[in-house]
């Protein structure tokens, strides 16, 4: 049998699962693997994955690397327990990949100066791993798609634009193009390279095309963006010739925060923004999707769905950029600049469904989407790594995979992963946590850093957010009933009628009187410094509190992290966590302070904190219940490195807290529960860093909740999960 017809028909049977109609399929993440497994044992250095694509069989997945110069493998025969299939070094940068066959092709930069681009094929074999040949493209490529026949590959030659080089602006040649080439076996034939002409067609800088993206119907049609000049294009490849091009044309937006200033605010205005696509698919023969990541001038946020003639029938609008924001994965520090970014795309059939996936890089997550054939039904929003980059759906499998670029291992941060994701009955892992439409407007949220439960509702609690909303500091309503959990209000703290800006918020408490107590950590260079506040239901600040002098002559910028009340009335008493030790500590203790606002009487205890292996340990959240304060210590170590992510509690009849600035008492701990368990299986994520906030409800029932840092650095996952443990007073 012919590779053609053998790949046509392995098509057919990868596509043909039937699913029972009667049960709810959802996609859940089942594994994710640290791409830096595939680094040589003994090497340490920055990795990444790219593109992905996987072999006919769908048992291995490939990836590019483009920082690190290699391809890597992925054994995913068992989906839930990938395992390092090792990597092949490349001179030059490989760009992208594509299975065919046995072969896997790659797009390998090897360009030293922009005005000189240049760049070659190459072809891997998959058994041996080995680079057999190379084929020169004259030119830098991009992406590489092999036709569903695999009888042909088509090639995107960006020749990028120098963005440094008058600020970047078009055009700036060599012009790109596009390339076909027959494949025999996965093995491209170098001589039968046909060159498209893509130059004169676009309305942006039409001498200087800079083709991004490629993808190939059934019918071996060839559809190709163009970024920077905003146009998309249809070629035969029968014939090499353009059939047809459009723009990709202009959107005007409203809901939109495009202001980067420590705030969530979606009521903005962005008029005429040109869509800019980046990856696109066919859906089916007729209809294209595209993703409207934009780079020069551009970047709508969504994406767009349209006919082959370029009539538009579907523009997202804003509708994904809030959906992502009411799962607290709107990057802030990205909303004057693109947003969301949706970027890379796939579109697969599973069963007799097609769907297809639109990766926002800049909130980290995966949108699922049923093609309708009309208006599209977004169905859930998936956790990715870091700035998914590539996917590539194995519908015989019922898998999909994203791959993560960014890797922040060198500064203790999340490396670079593969997610992989099965479809299957049953309930949705993610989100744990959404917020709802307030007054019909998007709740933006994130970096929740506090956690309490109301005295009077089963399964109401109320978090805040902490320095990442510096300028828009927010007491965040909680309804835990549902599943997943829902943020129901928001009320902003202010001061004297203006929003309260520069507060670090870590710890929540109630006061007993409809309003809350506040714990800010300070630091001086950017923050308002280290204190306690008081603000009434509506969230106006009626007391400030700082720390005495005797206490901050030994400051560090670790400081408040959780807050919580015993007694009442001239008993009252507010007792404080102190993340890490200050100057005047023992190494290897820190602080629970005591304040009595009656008396205005500071003291304080010292707790042993547990040993770092790596890193460092300290406290991040204090709870009284009962005849106990519950204390979250944990490591500040992320993924397979993290070690301690524990509930301690200490007694308050062993409590004798004494004067500041003479011995202090250190307190006796009994370890309560294990959080590293639930962080490891609750999505099949890594494991979070941030556990930042605990509490419990009316009835004893406890939560606790992760701070995705506002998707700064991380991928913006926030897990907001039960905790079975058994208290007794």
């Amino acid at each position: 049998m012919s590779f053609s017809k053998h790949a046509a028909l392995l098509a057919v049977l990868l596509t043909s699962v039937a699913m029972p109609a009667s049960a709810e399929q959802v996609f859940n993440r089942i594994a994710s693997f640290p791409v830096a497994q595939n680094l040589p044992k003994g090497e340490d250095k920055a990795t990444s994955s790219e593109i992905i694509t996987a072999t006919a069989d769908g048992n291995t997945l490939i990836y590019s690397d483009a920082p690190g110069g290699t391809i890597g493998f992925i054994d995913i025969t068992d989906a839930k327990a990938p395992k390092a299939g090792g990597s092949v070094k490349i001179d030059g940068e490989p760009n992208s990949v594509a299975a065919a066959g046995p072969k896997v092709l790659i797009t390998i930069d090897n360009t030293k100066d922009l005005t000189k681009p240049a760049g070659k094929l190459g072809v891997i074999d998959i058994a041996s791993k080995k680079l057999e040949n190379t084929c020169d493209l004259g030119g830098q490529p991009d992406s590489v798609v092999v036709s569903p026949d695999g009888t042909f590959a088509a090639i995107a030659i960006e020749n990028q634009r120098d963005e440094d080089l008058n600020d970047g602006a078009l055009p700036q040649l060599q012009a790109g193009e596009l390339l076909i080439v027959s494949l025999k076996n996965g093995v491209p034939a170098c001589d039968s390279i046909k060159r498209v002409d893509v130059t004169g067609l676009a309305t942006v800088a039409p001498e200087d095309p800079e083709p991004e993206f490629v993808n190939i119907n059934a019918n071996g049609e060839i559809a190709l963006t163009l970024q920077e000049n905003n146009h998309v294009i249809i070629i035969d490849s029968k014939t090499a010739k353009v059939t047809s091009h459009f723009t990709a044309g202009t959107v005007d937006l409203e809901g939109v925060d495009a202001k980067t200033d420590g705030s969530l605010n979606f009521s903005g205005k962005l008029a005429a923004v040109p869509r800019e696509p980046d990856a696109v698919k066919w859906l089916g023969t007729d209809r294209l999707v595209i993703a409207n990541e934009g780079d020069y001038k551009g970047g709508s946020r969504g994406f767009t769905i349209f006919d082959r003639s370029g009539k538009v029938l579907y523009d997202a609008g804003m509708t994904l950029e809030h959906e992502i924001a009411r799962h607290g994965h709107f990057p802030e520090k990205r909303a004057k600049n693109k947003g969301i970014e949706p970027e890379g795309m796939e579109a697969a059939k599973f069963g007799d469904q097609q769907y297809f996936f639109v990766l926002s890089e800049r909130g980290s997550m995966v949108a699922v989407y049923k093609d309708t054939g009309a208006t599209p039904e977004l169905v859930q929003l998936l956790p990715s790594g870091i700035s998914p980059e590539g996917a590539v759906a194995i519908p015989g499998r019922n898998l999909l995979a994203t791959a993560n670029e960014a890797d922040l291992g060198e500064d203790g941060g999340p490396r670079s992963h593969v997610m992989i994701y099965e479809l299957a009955e049953g309930e949705k892992a993610y989100p744990t946590i959404v917020s709802k439409d307030l007054d019909g407007k998007v709740i933006g949220w994130g970096a929740l850093s506090g956690l309490v439960g109301d005295a009077e509702k089963d399964g109401t609690f109320y978090a805040v957010s902490d320095s990442v909303y510096a300028m828009q500091p927010s007491i965040f309503t909680i309804d835990a009933t549902k599943k997943p959990a829902e943020i129901t209000n928001v009320v902003r703290i202010t001061r004297n009628g203006q929003p309260a800006q520069k507060l670090d918020i870590e710890g929540i408490a109630l006061d007993g009187k409809g309003g809350f107590w506040f714990a800010s950590e300070g630091d001086n260079a950017k923050l308002v410094g280290h204190g306690i506040y008081n603000v009434n239901a509506k969230g106006e600040i009626k007391t400030e509190i700082g720390l005495p002098s005797e206490l901050l002559a030994g400051e560090t910028r670790f400081g408040l992290e959780g807050i919580t009340t015993t007694g009442s009335g001239d008993d009252l008493t507010l007792w404080m966590a102190m993340q890490r030790e200050w100057k005047d500590d023992p190494k290897g203790q820190t602080k629970l302070l005591a304040y009595k606002p009656k008396s205005k009487e500071w003291t304080a205890v010292r707790y042993p904190l547990e040993k770092a292996e790596k890193g460092w340990v300290g406290l991040s959240e204090i709870t009284a219940k009962g005849d106990f304060l519950y204390i979250i210590e944990r490591d500040n170590l992320i993924g397979d490195a993290a070690k301690l992510k524990k509930l301690y509690r200490v007694s308050l009849k062993d409590l004798k807290p004494a004067k500041l600035g003479g011995e202090l008492p250190v307190v006796t701990k009994e370890e309560v529960h294990d959080f590293l368990p639930s962080l490891k299986t609750a999505t099949n994520g890594y494991v979070l860093d941030k556990l930042e906030g605990f509490g419990f409800d009316k009835s004893g029932k406890a939560f606790m909740v992760t701070d995705n840092d506002g998707v700064d650095d991380s991928s913006g996952e926030t897990l907001f999960l039960p905790v079975d443990i058994k208290v007794t007073n």
